[in-house]
């Protein structure tokens, strides 16, 4: 299935150019989102936005994986995607501006959604059929897609000062267009395996369910999920906190968790080789266990402590989990591969980490104060449930799809 381009050096740059443009509006649309909606009056619809792309995991990322590997090209698919994204994000940010009602409002993010959440998954597709070594080389590009996430948040907060504002909604969908335009420098990299006439199985891309059948598989996808239910309060409730301690750069200030994820997708080919891959997943988990518990203490200098952990947390387990997928898996599932892992962690593991941290925000919350030292005991309890689950339940067996 691979197709790189003629020249490789050209070929790493396109993509790492892809990757970072890819995260660069991601990071200025998803990290604001709360405040932005609370500055609007909307700030009751932030769970069930979050959900929205919890919702379209369950749809988009395997229809669309389906397409990729057995019908059209994931160059094409990826440039129809950041088209229909960009139009979505500019509805939704109308909504919010012309005083849509709530439910008009959610529709919209819905939409914006299924458009978005299978462009990261076909994104990460592209990147792998060009590589010869994902293990050596996917970490210093998905490193590129990180650099673009945070100078999205460096440029809501310190040039557009839009922490709380459409503005950053209105710039990053400009930004989806550029994206679209780097399709065209990309090779027209063909399906995996063409199948003329699918079944309707095929056609909705059930048929990655099979690789569930085998233990380690099932048990990282699982894994996947039930992280992402803790490690979905990071982002809407942490910038609420900070907002609690007095901090104005919002954005900024979380980005401080991506700088160690560059560092550590630099160092985790290096890691892969010396260390046996089930405590590579694990300690991920663990520092996630230690990043909440201090997130508890509800001062300024822990919750940016905890954050600054954030780039171990999710890089040492997701990142890897990705590599994992590219090595162990038939090439001709890779798409359907990584949108499967795309729909249980945005869709399974993100819809009860979004309604259930709504719900336990809420418990926690009396009037306008909320108890975040009981909120994040109650996240770090969950994510060291996971952890041991992950501990017992991975035999790390090397074996093939």
């Amino acid at each position: 299935m691979s197709n790189p381009a003629p020249d490789a050096k050209a070929s790493r740059k396109s993509l790492a150019t892809l990757f970072f443009c890819t995260a660069l509006p991601m990071g200025m649309w998803s990290v604001p989102l709360s405040n932005v909606f609370n500055a609007h009056g909307r700030g009751h619809l932030v769970p069930w936005v979050f959900a929205t792309t919890a919702t379209a995991a369950f749809i988009s990322p395997l229809f669309v994986g389906a397409l990729a590997d057995q019908k059209h090209s994931p160059v094409l698919l990826l440039r129809w995607l950041t088209a229909a994204t960009s139009l979505a994000l500019l509805l939704t940010c109308g909504a919010l501006a012309w005083g849509w009602s709530d439910a008009a409002v959610l529709v919209c993010a819905q939409v914006l959604a299924l458009c978005a959440l299978p462009a990261w998954s076909v994104t990460s597709s592209i990147v792998f059929s060009q590589l010869h070594d994902a293990k050596v080389q996917f970490g210093p590009l998905r490193a590129w897609a990180t650099g673009g996430w945070m100078v999205g948040c460096w440029i809501v907060s310190f040039v557009l000062r839009a922490d709380a504002s459409l503005v950053a909604g209105v710039t990053a969908a400009g930004l989806w267009l550029v994206v679209m335009s780097l399709t065209w420098r990309l090779p027209m990299i063909p399906p995996g395996e063409v199948v003329q006439h699918r079944t309707w199985k095929q056609i909705l891309g059930l048929d990655a369910l099979g690789l569930l059948i085998h233990r380690d598989h099932r048990v990282v996808f699982l894994t996947a999920a039930l992280y992402c239910i803790p490690l979905a309060a990071f982002y809407p409730y942490t910038s609420r906190q900070l907002h609690d301690l007095g901090v104005k750069n919002i954005s900024a200030v979380i980005s401080l968790g991506q700088t160690t994820e560059v560092v550590v997708m630099l160092l985790l080919s290096g890691l892969l080789t010396r260390v046996r891959l089930k405590w590579v997943f694990l300690s991920g988990i663990a520092i996630c266990v230690v990043r909440y518990s201090f997130n508890t203490f509800n001062t300024l200098p822990s919750v940016l402590f905890g954050t600054f952990l954030h780039g171990f947390a999710y890089t040492l387990y997701f990142i890897t989990t990705q590599i994992y997928l590219e090595e162990r898996i038939d090439p001709k599932w890779r798409v359907r591969a990584q949108a499967l892992l795309a729909m249980l962690m945005s869709g399974v593991g993100n819809l009860l980490g979004y309604l259930g941290g709504g719900w336990w925000f809420d418990a926690c919350t009396e009037g306008e104060s909320t108890d975040w030292s009981r909120f994040w005991w109650g996240e770090t309890a969950l994510t060291a449930a996971v952890c041991v689950f992950f501990a017992v339940a991975y035999r790390g067996r090397v074996a093939k799809a």
